[in-house]
C-alpha cells in the first residue's frame, strides 16, 4: 500500500443529480392486517383448518402492517411460516434433534410445545418430537414474528426513469428479506410504496447498517444490464466513511490482497495469500477532540470488489471505521485492530475466529452471513434491552427500541458514475460526517477526479517501479502509518 503527496486544492463544478432528505415521504400507515389466533391453512388453499394449526394466513398479509412513530419504522407482529425441505444431514434424524442442533433461537420446550399444538408440521401433518426426518420431507414451522424496527427515514428517490430507480438508502435497513426481517426491507418497502404489482431488482447490494447510492431495476433485463456494468468495472463507485484518529493528508492507495479466513463466518483480513485488492483512499476532513480520539472524513474508491474490502483495508493502514462493530473491536483484534497486519504475527486467525465465537455468535450448521448475524446479536446486547415484557400471543420477550446511532455503519455510498462520463449519481453527506456544531468543515464533495487520478499515479509508478516514492510520501512509511 502506497501513499503520494496530494496535489493542490481543485474545483470541480460538474452538475450531480443529489437526493433531496424529504425526497420521498414516509408511506402513509396502510391498513393494519394482523393474522389472528385461528389462521387458515395453507394446505387447504384457504379452507378452515379443523386442528387449528396456525399458518401463514391465505392471502400473506399485505399491504405490510407499518406502524410510523418515534422516528422508527415498525411492523405489528404478525404469523409466519417458514418451509424447509430435508436437507442430507437432517436424514434418519429425529425432529426435535434437528431444531436443537439448527435453530437455537428458541428452548427446546418451545419446540417440543410446537409440534404437539401443530405450529411445527411435517408434509402438512402433525408429527411428535420423535418423528425421523426422511427424505423430501417438508418441514413448517409457523411462528409469531416479530421483526426488529428500523429507522422511518424515508428512502430517498435521486434519479427515476421507465427502466432504473437510483435511491438513497438509509442505514440500519436491510436490502433483501432476511433472518429477522421480512417487510422492513427495501424491497418490500418500495414495493409496499408503490402501486400493485411493482417489482424491485437491486442491481447493487449494501450492508444492512450502510447507507447511500443504490440501483434498484423496474425489470429482470434492466438489473442484468447494470449488474454486468457493476462486475465488467465500466462504473466507478465511491465510499465515504468516518474513521478512527487522523488519516494521512496524502492521497492512500491500499493494494493489499484479501483472505475470507472463515468462509462459515464470512470474517476477512489482509493476507499475502489472498485475492487482489485495489482501494484508494483521500482524507476529506479531520476533527479533532481535546478529550478523546479525533476522526477522519475520509473519501474511499474501491477498484476491486472484495467483501468488507474498504472496512478491511481502512483496518488494516491503523484507521478502522469508528463505530464498525466487527473489525473496531479491541476484544477480537487486540489493541493493534489488526494494524499491518499481513502475516497474522500479532492476531492469529484462529485467536480471532474463537474471540468471535465467545462473544454470542449462535452456532448454525449452515455457511451463514456472519455479520449479519454479529450485528444482530450487536443489536439485542446494546440497542433492544428486553424491557422484562413478554407477547401476550407467543411469550416471546419483548425489547425496547434502538437508538438512531445504534442503527447505523459510518460508511455511506455517496456516488456512482459511468467510466465513460455518461452519467453520475450523488446522495448527501450523512450527518455523521458533517462538521460538529460550531467547527468549519466540508458539507460536500464535488466529482471523483482526484480520487481517479491518484489510482492513475499508482498504477503508473507501480508499474515503472517507482512505487518507494509514494512511501516515502507519507502514509504507511517509516512511522508505521500515520
Amino acid at each position: 500500500m502506497l501513499a503520494r503527496a496530494a496535489a493542490g486544492p481543485r474545483f470541480f463544478a460538474t452538475p450531480l443529480r443529489t437526493a433531496s432528505r424529504a425526497a420521498m415521504a414516509p408511506a402513509a400507515q396502510p391498513r393494519r392486517c394482523m393474522a389472528t389466533a385461528r389462521a387458515t391453512s395453507t394446505a387447504s388453499k384457504g379452507g378452515d383448518n379443523s386442528d387449528g394449526v396456525l399458518v401463514t394466513p391465505v392471502p400473506v398479509v399485505w399491504p405490510p402492517p407499518y406502524v410510523i412513530d418515534d422516528g422508527l419504522r415498525r411492523v405489528e407482529p404478525y404469523h409466519w411460516t417458514y418451509n424447509t425441505y430435508c436437507k442430507e444431514r437432517w436424514r434418519g434424524r429425529r425432529l426435535i434433534d434437528v431444531f436443537e442442533s439448527e435453530f437455537r433461537d428458541r428452548t427446546m420446550a418451545y419446540y417440543r410445545d410446537s409440534m404437539e399444538s401443530g405450529h411445527v408440521m411435517v408434509n402438512g401433518g402433525k408429527v411428535g418430537p420423535d418423528y425421523v426426518v426422511r427424505n423430501g420431507d417438508l418441514v413448517s414451522h409457523t411462528l409469531h414474528r416479530h421483526e426488529p424496527p428500523v429507522t422511518a427515514e424515508p428512502i430517498g428517490v435521486i434519479h427515476e426513469d421507465d427502466e432504473m430507480i437510483v435511491i438513497n438508502k438509509p442505514s440500519g435497513v436491510p436490502v433483501h428479506p432476511a433472518g429477522r426481517y421480512k417487510f422492513n426491507s427495501v424491497i418490500e418497502i418500495m414495493r409496499a410504496e408503490r402501486p400493485d404489482g411493482f417489482m424491485p431488482y437491486p442491481c447493487n447490494r449494501l450492508d444492512r447498517l450502510t447507507s447511500g447510492v443504490m440501483f434498484v431495476a423496474k425489470n429482470f433485463v434492466a438489473a442484468e444490464a447494470m449488474g454486468r456494468k457493476i462486475r465488467q468495472r465500466t462504473v466507478r463507485k465511491e465510499y465515504v466513511a468516518r474513521v478512527v484518529g487522523e488519516f494521512p493528508v496524502v492521497d492512500v492507495v491500499c493494494d493489499q490482497p484479501i483472505l475470507q479466513i472463515s468462509p462459515k463466518l464470512g470474517l476477512n483480513r489482509v493476507r499475502a495469500t489472498g485475492k487482489t485488492a485495489r482501494t484508494v483512499f483521500k482524507r476529506l476532513a479531520y476533527y479533532p477532540a481535546p478529550n478523546r480520539q479525533g476522526y477522519s472524513i475520509v473519501r474511499c474508491m474501491p477498484v476491486t470488489g472484495r467483501t468488507h474490502q474498504i472496512r478491511v483495508h481502512l483496518q488494516f493502514l491503523g484507521h478502522p471505521i469508528q463505530n464498525d462493530p466487527i473489525y473496531a473491536n479491541e476484544r477480537v483484534w487486540g489493541q493493534t485492530l489488526g494494524r499491518a497486519d499481513a502475516s497474522g504475527a500479532e492476531t492469529r486467525d484462529e485467536d480471532v475466529i474463537s474471540r468471535l465465537s465467545r462473544m454470542g455468535k449462535e452456532e448454525t450448521a449452515e455457511a451463514v452471513a456472519w455479520y449479519d448475524q454479529m450485528v444482530d446479536e450487536y443489536e439485542k446486547r446494546r440497542a433492544e434491552k428486553m424491557t422484562g415484557e413478554a407477547c401476550a400471543i407467543c411469550m416471546t420477550p419483548l425489547y425496547s427500541d434502538p437508538g438512531p446511532h445504534e442503527l447505523s455503519l459510518w460508511l455511506h455510498s455517496r456516488r456512482y458514475e459511468d467510466a465513460e462520463g455518461a452519467w453520475a449519481y450523488a446522495s448527501p453527506l450523512p450527518a455523521w460526517a458533517l462538521p460538529p456544531d460550531g467547527v468549519a468543515g466540508p458539507t460536500a464533495v464535488g466529482d471523483m477526479e482526484e480520487l481517479v487520478e491518484a489510482e492513475a499515479w499508482f498504477m503508473e509508478d507501480a508499474e515503472s517501479g517507482r512505487g518507494a516514492e509514494w512511501a516515502e510520501a507519507g502514509g504507511i512509511g517509516a512511522d508505521g502509518g500515520s
